[in-house]
């Protein structure tokens, strides 16, 4: 009887223990949830279990199911709060200061990542007023699944935006939340699940790439934990000789170090376009800067624009910041301890494993405190601390966030039950050497993602990728412009729409500064697919061209109040080719909404195109509206 007993107790406990009502990640206090809509709230409980909600004097039932599982929806809520709700089973969960407002679903790659942190001087003024307890973000930790959709995440919390918790905040989701609440009065919510350097086809899930048999063929041998396994045990890298600079002492960013031996470089510049041929490995910077007693004493900031790939900064012997990748941009912060008035060493140490070596140029490169600043561009010494020999025999890896559906099943499959409004979209960047591949992959992420929330055809918006890297003064062939091309072509999906960001970039960073007008865009493209909105929501898109003569005359959509150019310059960035496809700088003017197009080198044009580069020089033309041209192309070869 005693043994029987004991049992008993022990059934009774695990039975308890298991009843125990559990809720997802997503489903907490402070949440926003969607308004005028049914709305699902879901958990896990025991076999059977009944499960009572009770909110706003409604009572809402449900049985748990033989696997644990529960869903009960909630009847339309106008926007407002905060309220509080009750579930109860087993044991109670009271959830609080809930909102109902519009959830937005904000995604994509590292332009969709960048926080509110990284531009923090250009947004200081925004991070510094935030004060907006109705916006609030829930930050998707980066995970990756091969096996299949997972039903919860590890963890996150629903953040408002207010003062410094703004930090962490998508900048384009920020501000794309932040028009539509200043707009129509109400909560809005945005799921962030974004990370950097990834494909799309990492977004889409399983069934979304069934007409894809090369990525369902990955799937399936992704699924061989073994296969998997095999690349874990090969992927540590070849060991690099000692690095000089460190190996004995003192180190060379020591005070008591006497350098010899340094040469003369300048910053910013890579090291191979000043005498150093085709070196990776690790090359030590070094400069001594007067620094006045009026910047001591205080909390300064060094920019050390961007640095390929590895850096560490020592200002007076002192490790200052750190970093290893090239991006984001360096921004460090120096302790009131570390400066002194006179001089002051400061040493960088860089390392590069592919490609060209060293600084960016075009980015700041400055150290402040208060009101002064200093440069610190110009001549610096360099040594050379280790040489990394070449590569004969890649190492095998594999990056899981790269592969097919990893990043659906592990951070959208989780959030598909959250009722939403809509979609933003900001990637490409890591699909531009496969763009007609893209042409096909962004409908399937969006069909993919309506089937899956079963809310119809909810509206999705997207960025069109920004310029990047050279400019070109000379007709060329273009990845970036083919996979803007790919982009445009998703418009054939219904209730989609397009921000085209293509004046927004930086030849230098594909991580361009300027979040603001992509997220404000983002903003107007909602008031127009969400909102239903009489506006002007896109710039200029290619329509027709009809060739008269010597001349092409094209046609657009989404004119607005004219077509203009942004500069009062005739349009630029416009090519045509003959027969013969050989493109050329042309003439343009705009005539009405329509745009003449000519080149005293071509009688008989046949092509024309607008923008084709990966980063055109000037893409001028707009819309009153000052909303950019998409670039376009009506040759298909």
């Amino acid at each position: 009887m005693k043994q029987l007993l004991i049992l008993q107790l022990f059934l009774f406990s695990v039975y308890t223990g298991t009843a125990q009502v559990k809720l997802p990640a997503l489903v907490r206090d402070s949440m926003i949830l969607q308004r005028d809509e049914k709305v699902k709230l879901w958990g896990w409980a025991s076999a059977h279990e009944k499960i009572e909600i009770r909110f706003r004097g409604k009572v809402y039932k449900a049985t748990a199911g033989a696997d644990g599982n529960w869903m009960i929806q909630l009847a339309p809520t106008k926007a407002g709060g905060p309220h509080n709700i009750d579930i109860i089973a087993s044991n109670k969960i009271t959830l609080h200061d809930i909102l109902f407002g519009d959830v937005w679903l904000c995604s994509g790659q590292s332009n969709m990542v960048h926080q509110m942190d990284i531009h923090d001087v250009t947004y200081a003024n925004d991070i510094a007023t935030a004060n907006y307890p109705q916006i609030r973000q829930f930050l998707v930790p980066t995970l990756t699944d091969l096996q299949g959709p997972q039903h919860d995440l590890p963890a996150g919390r629903w953040v408002p935006a207010v003062g410094e918790a703004v930090r962490p905040y998508s900048a384009v989701a920020y501000f794309f939340a932040k028009k539509i609440h200043e707009k129509y009065k109400v909560p809005v919510g945005i799921i962030n699940a974004s990370v950097g350097g990834t494909p799309i086809e990492a977004w889409i899930s399983s069934e979304g790439l069934k007409e894809f048999p090369a990525q369902m063929a990955v799937i399936e041998k992704n699924k061989d934990t073994a296969y998997i396994n095999s690349f874990s045990r090969q992927a540590a890298p070849a060991p690099q000789p000692a690095d000089a600079g460190l190996a004995n002492a003192p180190a060379w960013y020591d005070m008591t170090y006497t350098p010899k031996g340094w040469r003369n470089i300048n910053i910013p510049g890579y090291w191979e376009d000043q005498g150093i041929r085709d070196l990776n490995g690790i090359v030590w910077y070094r400069r001594e800067i007067d620094i006045p007693a009026a910047m001591t004493g205080k909390a300064a900031r060094v920019f050390l624009g961007r640095i390929v790939d590895a850096d560490e900064l020592y200002i007076n012997g002192k490790k200052t910041g750190a970093t290893g990748y090239q991006y984001p941009q360096r921004r460090y912060n120096v302790a009131p301890d570390v400066l002194k008035a006179g001089k002051n060493l400061f040493v960088i140490r860089v390392t590069n494993t592919a490609g060209k070596g060293g600084f960016v140029p075009d980015k700041p490169y400055c150290i402040f405190a208060g009101n002064d600043t200093i440069d610190l561009k110009g001549y610096w010494q360099y040594k050379v601390g280790a040489v990394f020999p070449p590569v004969t025999t890649p190492v095998k890896r594999i990056t899981l966030q790269y592969q097919p559906a990893a990043l659906y099943n592990a951070m959208i499959a989780p959030e598909i039950n959250y009722t939403i409004k809509g979609y933003c979209w900001y990637q490409g960047e890591s699909n531009t050497g496969q763009p007609k591949q893209y042409e096909k992959l962004l409908p399937a992420l969006i069909s993919d993602w309506r089937q899956q929330w079963g809310q119809g055809a909810l509206p999705f918006l997207y960025v069109q990728l920004p310029g990047f890297q050279d400019y070109s003064y000379l007709p060329v062939e273009s990845g970036w412009a083919m996979l803007r091309e790919s982009q445009t072509k998703a418009l054939s999906v219904p209730n989609t729409a397009m921000v085209v960001a293509i004046d927004l970039g930086e030849w230098n960073d594909i991580h361009p500064d300027n979040k603001k007008e992509v997220g404000e865009r983002l903003a107007l493209a909602a008031m127009k697919k969400a909102y239903k909105e009489d506006i002007v929501y896109s710039g200029p898109l290619y329509q027709s061209a009809v060739i008269e003569g010597d001349k092409i005359i094209v046609s657009f959509t989404h004119t607005g109040g004219g077509l203009i150019t942004k500069d009062g310059e005739a349009p630029a960035t416009f090519e045509m080719a003959g027969a013969d496809k050989k493109f050329v700088r042309a003439n343009a003017k705009i005539a009405g909404n329509k745009v003449i197009v000519w080149s005293n080198e071509i009688a008989t044009p046949v092509y024309v195109r607008y923008a084709w580069s990966d980063n055109p020089v000037n893409p001028n033309l707009y819309n009153q509206e000052q909303l950019p041209a998409s670039p376009f192309r009506t040759d298909k070869f």
